[in-house]
């Protein structure tokens, strides 16, 4: 697969592709997790709520499709999402890095069983704040928040 991304900010008339992004990379890269909305209830997520707070930037493959995002905002990275046919290409590095040139410092939670994207997150210059018990999340699933800090 060809490594030719462009990579540019998006707004809500990327939503329904967004979502699908979205739906799809948490299905196949996190499948143990439960789907706890529909599809249509992502769409108005992401229309009516993530592009609303977020600065929000989407990878597109050589025939402008989209093949991963990223949603940014107030010091926190609230989405970053890949197809997965399209990782290990650089994508979410590039997204990512494009976060960290906006922010002083970066905040982010990741599931405690996805040990992909938390390695990913720590290669990139982040780490650990805490672990909680999941409590707190839809999920009710163990996560870990991360940080990154630019450098002075």
């Amino acid at each position: 697969m060809a490594g030719n991304f462009t990579i540019a900010r998006v707004t809500k008339f990327h939503a329904p592709e967004i979502a699908v992004v979205f739906r799809t990379s948490f299905k196949e890269g996190l499948p143990y997790l439960p789907v706890l909305h529909t599809a249509d209830e992502d769409l108005e997520y992401f229309r009516n709520r993530v592009f609303t707070a977020n600065s929000v930037f989407a990878a597109f493959d050589e025939q402008s499709k989209v093949v991963g995002f990223i949603a940014f905002g107030n010091g926190w990275v609230n989405h970053l999402y890949i197809l997965t046919g399209y990782q290990r290409l650089g994508i979410g590095g590039r997204l990512l890095e494009l976060a960290k040139s906006e922010q002083q410092s970066l905040r982010l939670w990741t599931f405690d069983c996805n040990t992909r994207a938390q390695r990913f997150y720590k290669k990139h210059g982040f780490f650990v704040v805490k672990h909680t018990d999941g409590a707190k999340n839809e999920e009710r699933r163990p996560d870990v928040l991360f940080q990154w800090n630019r450098a002075p």
